[in-house]
């Protein structure tokens, strides 16, 4: 340890003094250059963590006709990070893990929460999709699913989006392209999730993959959502993977029920009462005029709210981290500022956008729903894939906090209210809400009985981020 020691000083002074010599040195004209080079190679030496840097596709394919399971997921992992970085036009906190810290790592999360985990890596390459699945058991299992490949991807997750986000489609319009990317994702590696006794699957996707309402994917018999736990994650080594139980936290209720520029959303007052109303859930709202961020920033300096339920517009748009926003009360917070609400000071372990919208199909917009949570400081993030009327959001989201009391992860809470609206048990009338309003206002009482068993109604809430 002492030569150790000695040997780091020495190299770090012998470097110190070459960094002096040069740009003390009258001599040499591109002494400046030479200092950089010298100043890069020590960082590099003292850390020598691998930097994020675009997939080489040749590269990865190589590595898996080798069957070097550790090289092609560092590429993934590395190449994911350097497009959420891009996109968001600066460092993630991140930790780096190679495969079988990976494994250590999941190993350790399903003991502490007494799950089975396990990551679907899905990398869209011009030959097909290729699937990496990786879990706490077993080795890695590879499967390149050749029919879906980049031509045919986008055009069926197109068709997959038309169909979902429109209410009036009907099984026989829905289901053909849900079960057809549930054959391309899914069935591949359904028998190694069976054998592994996996419960949760967060996927880590690429390309054209990250806006996809995953939960409604389905086999013929049942949707995804009905089968597993599941979340959506950048990166394993972008993931905040520490969980804690949420029961006992309070929630910061804030929102707003009318604007300027985008629709009103009348029931937002009624969806913060029966959060904060509901007993297990202490907790404070902020509506309307009360809803900016300097009262976010004050409230969350006199309280360390766990969770921050915002309901109201959220855009993230196909042009730039900087066109996309959290519309508060009186500005419109820039997804790139969003580290100005400081989630993590401390941890916020929820953050819920119960109004957001994405421009589906489109990479810069994918980048920004998939990297939510990492970007804004929160251990996780539910957010919707599209903009759900207001009378599915509020029965949604009253019966996620109910649920979310007991549950023993967030993406079961989730997972136990969708069930519940896509088997029809769910509607306004029998809702959590009614045990809190005796009435309803009036433009809610003509949809008491509504039929929210539709995906659309449901399949857009997303658990970005950990599930546990």
């Amino acid at each position: 340890m002492m030569k150790l020691k000695i040997s780091i000083r020495r190299t770090l002074a012998i470097a110190c003094c070459w960094i002096a010599i040069a740009t003390s040195s009258p001599i040499a004209p591109q002494s400046a250059t030479a200092t950089s080079v010298a100043l890069n190679t020590t960082i590099a030496t003292l850390d020598s963590r691998p930097q994020p840097q675009p997939l080489n596709g040749q590269n990865f394919q190589k590595s898996l006709d080798r069957n070097n399971f550790v090289d092609a997921i560092r590429q993934v992992e590395l190449g994911w990070q350097y497009q959420y970085e891009a996109y968001y036009e600066g460092k993630l906190k991140s930790q780096y893990f190679e495969l079988p810290e990976i494994k250590q790592k999941l190993a350790q999360v399903d003991r502490a929460t007494k799950t089975r985990s396990a990551l679907l890596y899905a990398v869209p390459r011009p030959d097909g999709l290729h699937l990496i699945l990786v879990s706490a058991q077993g080795t890695p299992v590879h499967k390149i699913v050749k029919d879906a490949n980049a031509k045919t991807l986008p055009e069926a997750a197109k068709n997959l989006r038309i169909n979902l986000v429109n209410p009036q489609t009907t099984r026989g319009e829905y289901l053909p392209p849900v079960q057809q990317f549930d054959r391309w994702l899914i069935q591949p590696v359904a028998a190694d999730l069976k054998a592994r006794k996996i419960d949760t699957i967060l996927f880590c996707l690429g390309g054209g993959l990250r806006g996809l309402p995953l939960a409604a994917l389905h086999d013929g018999q049942q949707f995804l959502v009905e089968r597993y736990n599941l979340a959506i994650i950048p990166a394993f080594n972008l993931l905040d993977r520490k969980s804690k139980t949420l029961p006992g936290l309070q929630v910061l209720a804030m929102g707003a029920a009318t604007f300027t520029d985008n629709p009103n959303l009348p029931a937002v007052p009624i969806e913060l009462a029966t959060i904060t109303q509901t007993g297990s859930w202490p907790g404070r709202v902020l509506l309307n005029e009360a809803f900016t961020l300097k009262q976010f920033q004050l409230a969350r300096s006199q309280t360390a709210y766990g969770i921050v339920h915002l309901a109201s517009h959220a855009d993230i748009s196909a042009k730039s981290v900087k066109d996309s926003y959290i519309q508060f009360w009186d500005r419109r917070l820039q997804l790139n500022q969003v580290r100005e609400l400081s989630l993590d000071k401390p941890a916020v372990q929820l953050l819920v956008l119960s109004a957001c919208r994405t421009a589906l199909g489109t990479p810069n917009a994918e980048l920004g729903f998939a990297g939510l949570a990492v970007q804004s400081g929160a251990k996780a993030v539910l957010a919707s894939l599209w903009s759900v009327d207001d009378v599915g959001t509020l029965v949604l989201m009253s019966d996620f906090y109910q649920r979310l009391k007991t549950a023993p992860l967030k993406s079961t809470a989730l997972r136990s209210t969708q069930i519940a609206m896509l088997k029809g048990d769910l509607k306004l009338r029998n809702s959590s809400i009614r045990r809190v309003r005796k009435s309803l206002p009036s433009e809610l009482q003509s949809s008491q009985d509504r039929d929210l068993s539709h995906p659309y109604y449901w399949a857009a809430f997303t658990t970005i981020g950990n599930p546990w």
